[in-house]
């Protein structure tokens, strides 16, 4: 385009500078001197001001716009300023076909020379292009094949990840890597089921024998015998721990291998109600469960039973006075206490293991009304009995089964903890 451009400018310049000659032996010293079509020569005083002060040795270019038969039509201006005999000209020829043809053949053949060069240079900037383009197409796959197989294999449960440990590209080593993470994430697992079996083995034969030795001694006491409430409290304690390890069991097991039966929520509600009524028998506390039908869901009755009774535990534990409402309908589980509630300053720990509340009546009555929480966090001040892992269990039972738990603070004290279900 460089060698186009000069060789433009040299026959521009040489077709002008001969018609100079050829206008000043033909008219002599004149202040413009025109060739028509195209060709304009100006002695410097008589040229046009915008010329004037563009101007200079070398031809230049620019875009005007013109009148002809056809109308206005956009078209190049070449010129240039040339010294001659102490008079200095500025030369400029205006592109047009006809003047090319007609009046200069060597320019004329250059203007076609110079449209077959750009239309090869378009034909070669796309062909160009499209090898690039089919190129990059085809070195991109070998480039990503590796990343390709190596994704595959980890999709596909690593089969094939130790056929990609060999390669000594970074793709190598990076497959070595994960496969070492797998390994040692493998063994972990491992242990941990192991653990976990182990561990409910070995704890379902003491509570077997405690859970009849209670039985027996249930029976050996009189009708009315004040110590039948302890045997009691020690055979449910018993078959509540065996039913808390078979749920976590299930728990240690992955989602998609669990059955889900149509388990009714009422009843476990009921149930676990009832179960955890003596956490009430020296409080006046009320529980009340409100669901306008039957309602059902699929899902483990162990984890449901495990999730909700966690949180009527927690709410008759928590509660000193007032009611605890159960209420169920198609959508959610909402358990309401009339508690003193969760202060601030537990909230963000409210969900992590071992962490627990405190708890005790207030000396005196307060309205619920203050300007921190500071009362509310004076009132949690002597422990109830628990590890604090209830809540954490419960958020790990809903990740397990896909379902949300929230909690909101009830404008009139307590808490509201609602269980979301699929």
């Amino acid at each position: 385009m460089y060698a186009e451009m000069r060789i433009e400018q040299d026959l521009v310049k040489g077709r002008l500078l001969q018609q100079l000659q050829i206008s000043q032996e033909k008219c002599g010293e004149q202040a413009v001197y025109t060739a028509n079509p195209g060709i304009k020569i100006y002695r410097y005083d008589s040229a046009p001001e915008n010329l004037k002060t563009i101007a200079n040795g070398t031809v230049q270019e620019m875009r005007v716009t013109v009148n002809n038969k056809a109308g206005k039509t956009e078209t190049n201006l070449h010129f240039f300023a040339y010294p001659q005999n102490e008079q200095n000209y500025i030369l400029t020829y205006l592109e047009g076909s006809e003047m090319a043809m007609e009046n200069y053949p060597v320019l004329a053949i250059f203007e076609n020379l110079e449209d077959i060069f750009a239309d090869a240079l378009k034909i070669a900037v796309l062909l160009s292009l499209l090898i690039a383009a089919l190129f990059s197409y085809l070195s991109s796959k070998q480039i990503i094949k590796p990343l390709l197989d190596l994704k595959k294999a980890v999709e596909t449960d690593h089969q094939n990840l130790t056929e990609l440990t060999h390669l000594p590209s970074e793709v190598g080593v990076l497959a070595r890597a994960i496969d070492e993470k797998n390994n040692n994430l493998e063994q972990y697992l491992k242990r941990e089921q192991l653990f976990t079996g182990d561990v409910s083995h070995e704890l379902r034969t003491p509570l077997t024998i405690i859970m009849g030795a209670s039985e027996v001694l249930a029976s050996q006491l009189a009708h009315d015998s004040y110590l039948s409430e302890f045997t009691n409290r020690i055979n449910t304690t018993a078959k509540e721990t065996t039913e808390i390890i078979s749920a976590l069991l299930l728990l240690s097991r992955a989602p998609e291998k669990l059955d889900a039966p149509q388990t009714s929520i009422n009843s476990i509600a009921i149930n676990e109600a009832q179960r955890l009524n003596y956490l009430l028998k020296y409080k006046s506390v009320t529980c009340t469960i409100i669901a306008e039908q039957v309602y059902f869901t699929n899902v483990r009755p162990e984890l449901l039973k495990m999730a909700l009774g966690n949180l009527i535990k927690n709410a008759f534990q928590y509660t000193d006075d007032g009611e605890v409402i159960i209420t169920i309908d198609s959508d959610k589980i909402v358990v309401t206490d009339t508690g003193l509630g969760i202060p601030e300053s537990m909230m963000p720990l409210l969900y992590e293991r071992f962490e627990r509340l405190e708890h005790s009546k207030t000396d005196g009555k307060t309205d619920g009304k203050t300007d921190d929480n500071s009362s509310t966090d004076k009132a949690f001040s002597n422990k109830v009995e628990g590890s604090g892992l209830g809540l954490s269990i419960v958020q790990r039972i809903m990740t397990h089964m896909d379902w949300e738990l929230t909690h909101q603070a009830n404008k009139t004290g307590g808490s509201s903890f609602s269980i979301y279900y699929r």
